[in-house]
């Protein structure tokens, strides 16, 4: 069945409406649409020490469907929406809540939410996947963002500052436990058209599940089989509390952006584990289209057909601590984009990876540095 999503998804991005959901009419006053995102990608490792594809036939390539998302979304009456979202290649649920939307027009507006949904950190992990600025997020955002949780929130946005805060608790897959809280305010000082500053600041505090900890990253390329960097698992660390800093600048067809996190693990009877990572990243458009930027976000906007986007990003992410040592790992990623038209996106990137991690118990360092080749369809509506 997988085999025939491909061409039927080709077919929907020529026959939907190129730049919008599909509406499905009103019902009980709330006007209801259907989304969806379509993802199949390709890998082509230069392994160095693991191997990154790790199948039994020694290939070094992986390809497949990454993500098929679908989601109805209704809207209304009296600021109140709801989303019920799945994603059928991964088999796990996406953003099923219900809020309501109070103030605006001229006045700041308020919403609370209760149900599944992104929680308050991480630029990369807020942004909508149909519009990343890369195949993969940077190994940080993959570590430190919490990603959706089930719980309640309260968010304000005044146009040119705004916060949310918000407690959560496990997902509706049940595979990501820790109750906790997350908050996030971020200000904008420049906010014209074509030119954002955009300065912001999160916290996330959790409780680990049964007092386990395991960090770990892939080394940029979400099919790798293997991890390049691994705490291992830690069985002594009661919470998780991650701080990140955030930083926007967009000046025409230049988009610069950043994130730096810290993370502390509250170990039983042991010193703190420590930890950190972060981005800087730089996106232009030849052809001199901007962003967008609302709600703390910026806003990928494609009229037409053809926008191309040109991008460099450098992450890192250090695991190591005292005599914990999960590795240190480095990257540099060169990309291309291109918008087919409004709702098909094609991606390449260039991964260099530099990575380097003690063996346990016998402190020799193994430096592993593979490079990756990685391609994308995207097709959403």
């Amino acid at each position: 069945m997988k085999f025939l999503l491909l061409p039927i998804a080709l077919a929907a991005a020529c026959l939907l409406p190129a730049h919008a959901e599909v509406p499905l009419g009103t019902v009980a006053g709330s006007d209801v649409s259907f989304e969806g995102m379509f993802q199949v990608d390709g890998y082509w490792f230069d392994n160095d020490v693991l191997d990154l594809d790790g199948r039994p036939d020694g290939r070094d390539r992986a390809t497949g469907i990454r993500r098929f998302e679908l989601a109805l979304k209704g809207s209304g009456p009296g600021g109140f929406a709801w989303a019920l979202g799945y994603d059928v290649e991964g088999e796990n649920y996406l953003d099923n809540n219900v809020s309501w939307s109070f103030g605006g027009e001229g006045s700041p507006k308020h919403t609370l939410l209760l149900g599944q949904s992104k929680q308050p950190n991480g630029l990369e992990e807020l942004s909508s996947s149909r519009n990343n600025d890369f195949i993969a997020k940077a190994s940080a955002t993959g570590v430190f963002a919490t990603g959706r949780r089930l719980g309640a929130s309260w968010s304000y946005d005044a146009g040119g500052h705004g916060a949310t805060l918000g407690w959560f608790g496990r997902n509706l897959d049940d595979d990501a436990g820790g109750a906790g809280y997350g908050a996030r305010a971020w200000w904008a000082p420049v906010r014209d058209d074509g030119q954002v500053l955009h300065l912001g600041l999160s916290h996330v505090d959790r409780d680990t599940d049964g007092d386990q900890l395991r960090l770990r990253s892939r080394p940029n390329a979400d099919m790798a089989a293997v991890r390049v960097v691994d705490s291992g698992v830690l069985s002594d660390v009661d919470r998780l509390a991650t701080t990140g800093l955030e930083a926007i600048w967009i000046s025409g067809p230049l988009k610069l952006q950043g994130e730096y996190f810290i993370a502390s693990g509250d170990r039983i009877g042991h010193g703190n584990y420590d930890t950190q990572g972060g981005y800087a990243s730089a996106l232009w458009t030849p052809g001199g289209a901007t962003w967008g930027y609302r709600g703390g976000l910026p806003r990928t906007t494609v009229e037409g057909a053809g926008l191309w986007q040109l991008g460099l990003r450098y992450d890192q992410l250090d695991l190591d601590d005292g005599s914990l040592r999960g590795g240190r790992m480095d990257a540099w990623t060169v990309g291309v984009n291109w918008y087919w038209r409004d709702n098909a996106k094609l991606m390449l990137n260039y991964v260099d990876v530099a990575s380097r991690r003690e063996v346990a118990g016998g402190g020799a360092v193994v430096h592993d540095d593979p490079s990756i080749v990685e391609a994308r369809v995207q097709l959403h509506w």
